[in-house]
This record gives C-alpha cells, sequence and structure tokens, in this order.
C-alpha cells in the first residue's frame, strides 16, 4: 500500500515538468478570468461577495453553488480533458483519480479564492460611476 502510495504521489508531484507543463500556469489564470467576470457580473446585479453569500445564506446557498458550478464546469472539464491528455503521453494509460484531484486542486482554488474579492473591487469602482450618473 506504501509503494502504491508514494508512486502516486511521485506521479501527481512530476508534473510540473515535461508536456504541457503550461497548463499548470494557464488553468489558474482562466480559472482567475472566471472569477473576476462573475465577481464583477455579482458587482453591477448588487449581490454580496459569493463566497460569503454561500457561507451566510442557507436558503440560497444550493442555488448559489449551483452557479458557481455553472460558471467552472468548462474549466474542470477542460482541466480534466488536457490532465488526462498529458498521462497519456507521459505515463501511456489515464489515471482518472489523479486527473480528477489535479484539475481541483489546478483550476478551481483560483476562482473560489478570486471571485469574492473581485466582487469588492467592482462594488468599489461602480459606485463612483453611478455617483456621477446621479449628479448629472
Amino acid at each position: 500500500m506504501d509503494a502504491l502510495l508514494t508512486h502516486a504521489w511521485d506521479m501527481l508531484m512530476g508534473r510540473e515538468h515535461g508536456p504541457l507543463a503550461f497548463r499548470l500556469v494557464l488553468q489558474p489564470m482562466v480559472g482567475a478570468l472566471l472569477a473576476i467576470r462573475a465577481g464583477v457580473r455579482d458587482a453591477k446585479a448588487g449581490r454580496p461577495p459569493h463566497g460569503w453569500a454561500i457561507a451566510t445564506d442557507p436558503v440560497h446557498r444550493r442555488e448559489l453553488l449551483a452557479e458557481s458550478w455553472h460558471d467552472v464546469a468548462r474549466l474542470f472539464f477542460a482541466a480534466v480533458v488536457i490532465d488526462m491528455i498529458y498521462e497519456l503521453i507521459v505515463f501511456h494509460w489515464i489515471y482518472l483519480g489523479q486527473a480528477l484531484i489535479v484539475a481541483l486542486v489546478v483550476a478551481l482554488p483560483s476562482y473560489l479564492l478570486i471571485r469574492g474579492p473581485a466582487n469588492r473591487i467592482a462594488r468599489r469602482w461602480l459606485r463612483p460611476a453611478e455617483r456621477r450618473r446621479d449628479d448629472d
């Protein structure tokens, strides 16, 4: 069992080198861009930061989580497919569990960490524009 876990760990850690290594930079960047877009959308709609709303609003929690998944589903799917291609090239086999782990660790955290701050920044940025319109 130890040998199996060690081998799996070595396979996961060895992914930073070799073919398709750019995916480890590209996937978090795409996740961040999607988060910024969603955060600005939330700010324009007057909604609170997404993570805060999920944590404090049990009535709408399921709806908010579904919205989050809808936003990142393509990113997650693409991350899994790209990692499976990497596995075929390097290992000549697909390890679906490892592809899912890599997609979760590489693609999703940037989305989860950036959406709320993007909302806060966008709200501060949009408020002066709203005040200028009111003054006209």
